[in-house]
């Protein structure tokens, strides 16, 4: 593993450790791209803050963390700024205004929610076809704006319904991805835990469609970054299903041009 985009800090107050250790388990693991992604701050119309994000009052403390662990390891390893968020319509335009002050170069999608309401967590429990068929409508979308760079754990709904109907809705998300050469994560996180992703009966679908792919260490802790062991337990998942993940990937800026 060359490139781990997929990272965390304690500001989100669901990860532990110091961001330079981070940085630091990085190097020592033989990374040559570190990006830091933790969740988006998002300006929410009634004044709440949300329970997993970093709060908009360390924003500026995120950056400036980043920025400067990148000038200090310059040479060693190079460090990304970027953020974890997800697609949602009536709020989209004013986090992309909220962020569009500080050099952020790229966006992970994750659609955690459905809607801003914030109130079913997809993968928390079984969802109906409608909201499968919503949850993709939104991945779609989302990838429409041009403004992310990868879709994070692309198959983390959780569906327990008809065969045929996933294979229908995840299929649509699929070929979009691919149309619009959008890389696919499988979630190291997610299999290391035992979760309902990476799910079994989505990467079939991206075999087939030919989508990129790559892999993303969801760090929420120093030691999981770039693990071996966990790599390799990726790298197997991705063999099953005769995917190759990629290295690294390009970069797209949220606002306008690659990084």
């Amino acid at each position: 593993m060359l490139a781990n985009y997929h990272t965390h800090t304690t500001r989100c107050g669901h990860a532990v450790g110091e961001d330079r250790e981070y940085v630091e388990t990085a190097i020592r693991r033989g990374l040559k791209v570190l990006g830091f992604s933790d969740h988006v701050p998002m300006a929410f119309p009634d004044g709440r803050e949300s329970r997993f994000r970093v709060p908009i009052r360390q924003l500026e403390e995120y950056v400036t963390s980043v920025l400067d662990l990148r000038a200090e390891y310059k040479g060693d390893i190079d460090v990304r700024l970027g953020f974890e968020a997800e697609y949602y319509p009536d709020l989209f335009e004013s986090m992309l205004a909220l962020i569009a002050p500080y050099p952020v170069e790229y966006l992970l999608f994750a659609q955690h929610f459905n809607d801003s309401s914030e109130t079913v967590y997809n993968p928390s429990r079984p969802g109906s076809r409608g909201a499968l068929s919503t949850y993709v409508d939104r991945v779609v979308a989302g990838m429409e704006t041009g403004k992310f760079s990868c879709v994070a754990h692309p198959d983390l709904f959780c569906f327990e319904g008809p065969e045929a109907a996933y294979r229908e809705e995840m299929g649509r998300l699929c070929r979009r991805a691919r149309e619009l050469d959008m890389p696919l994560e499988i979630n190291i996180l997610g299999l290391r835990m035992g979760r309902n992703y990476p799910d079994d009966r989505f990467w079939p679908l991206v075999k087939a469609e030919g989508c990129r792919v790559i892999l993303g260490c969801d760090a929420h802790a120093p030691e999981d970054v770039a693990d071996p062991d966990q790599v390799q337990l990726a790298l197997d998942y991705a063999a099953r299903f005769g995917i190759v993940p990629e290295q690294d990937m390009a970069l797209r800026r949220p606002g306008g041009g690659a990084s």
